[in-house]
């Protein structure tokens, strides 16, 4: 049987997403709705092998073990803790990590 995790947006992640909502909304309310579905379905694919994805080069520089998940331009950060899944932060890969 495949392990199931519970998949955990913090407050930092669930702000990033309406940002990067509001932002291409500003072109495209279709748009903007549309990669949000698309983004959230691939977040919410973490609840399995959440291990898939590689961990984040600034863990030596933060001193962490977290992962992302990279989807288009945006990169998913979080960690894994015992059954949960925490979505740390969802940004454009153009800007620094800032936790």
């Amino acid at each position: 049987m495949i392990k199931k995790y519970q998949v955990r947006l913090t407050r930092e992640a669930q702000n990033d997403l309406e940002k990067i909502y509001y932002y291409i909304a500003d072109d495209s309310i279709n748009n903007a709705k549309h990669f949000i579905l698309q983004l959230e379905e691939k977040v919410y694919s973490l609840e399995t092998f959440p291990d898939r994805n590689p961990f984040i080069p600034e863990n030596d520089f933060f001193g962490t073990n977290y992962r992302h998940l990279i989807y288009k331009n945006y990169r998913v950060v979080y960690r894994i803790a015992e059954k949960s899944v925490y979505i740390l932060r969802i940004f454009h890969g153009a800007k620094l990590l800032s936790l």
